[in-house]
């Protein structure tokens, strides 16, 4: 049953600040590789199709968008890290400064929490809360 895929239902919840709410509810996928595992899910934007993994294993995890959007955030707790932010208009550096990381999985239902600072440019942009709920999907 190793790398076997699950189809799940995932909802992505970005608070920033303590203010401003975004919600995201999608279809994907969830697997697991390695000692590591993988969210897998496609979003439409204004910009156009965005696709998104979700890796998490033990101590850190990493984001990844393609397409529309490209970016890379990696998470490690307490560790400022690189990534890279790129749209249409241009490339921006980032980086992450994670506060809380935690990752459960159990009975086909999964959630991570994130908390980091994050910046852009070397600016500030805010403190994210980052929620990553999924259940398996039984459609």
């Amino acid at each position: 049953m190793a790398n076997a895929e699950i189809p799940v239902k995932i909802k992505v919840k970005t608070t920033i600040d303590q203010e401003e709410t975004m919600e995201l509810v999608v279809f994907g996928r969830y697997f697991q590789k390695d000692k590591a595992s993988y969210l897998q899910y496609e979003e439409a934007m204004e910009e156009g199709r965005v696709r998104t993994i979700v890796k998490m294993s033990a101590g850190d995890a990493l984001i990844l968008r393609s397409g529309a959007v490209k970016m890379r955030l990696q998470f490690i707790l307490q560790k400022k890290l690189q990534g890279s932010y790129e749209m249409p208009f241009g490339m921006f550096e980032t980086t992450t400064k994670t506060k809380k990381l935690e990752f459960t999985y159990e009975n086909g239902r999964g959630m991570m929490d994130i908390v980091y600072d994050f910046a852009m440019q070397g600016a500030h942009a805010g403190t994210y809360h980052l929620e990553i709920s999924f259940q398996e999907d039984q459609a």
